[in-house]
């Protein structure tokens, strides 16, 4: 596990305001947190640094392309199959979005994004036919929620 980072009240403010909107100006974001512009990069720097931020990314409407139905699907493995070997299990197919290990029963969860129920069908027998998965359970997402990033 990585060794927590200080962070203070200010630079929570700047994750937030990050999190909330990752084009975000470095002047807007002083602004807002009531420091000059140089002091707010040197700490979005220290933070990029240090790996509290690791990426920007952008947040796509998947329903605007066509793979708008998502499930969430258990795998079951058989015997003490490793790590490794559920991710090479899982990564051939592009329709998986993330891949979670979990303690207990199931042995993973996959978010998956299709076109439809059918697509999902698809999606899941491959994973099947692959050998080392021995059981499923698909769970259909009807909407769901992003909240803020713990304090």
């Amino acid at each position: 596990m990585a060794t927590p980072v200080d962070v203070d009240a200010i630079d929570r403010a700047i994750l937030d305001l990050l999190v909330a909107d990752g084009r975000r100006t470095v002047t807007d974001i002083a602004a807002r947190v009531n420091l000059s512009p140089a002091p707010v990069k040197r700490r979005i720097d220290r933070l990029e640094r240090l790996g509290v931020i690791s990426g920007y990314s952008a947040i796509i409407d998947p329903s605007r392309l066509g793979t708008g139905f998502e499930a969430f699907v258990e795998l079951r493995f058989s015997g003490s199959t490793a790590v490794e070997e559920i991710r090479a299990a899982v990564v051939a197919a592009p329709e998986v979005i993330e891949l979670c290990t979990i303690a207990g029963d199931p042995d993973a969860l996959v978010r998956i994004r299709v076109n439809d129920v059918q697509h999902l069908q698809q999606v899941v027998d491959r994973l099947r036919r692959g050998g080392a998965v021995i059981g499923t359970k698909s769970l259909i997402v009807l909407g769901s929620w992003r909240g803020r990033p713990p304090d």
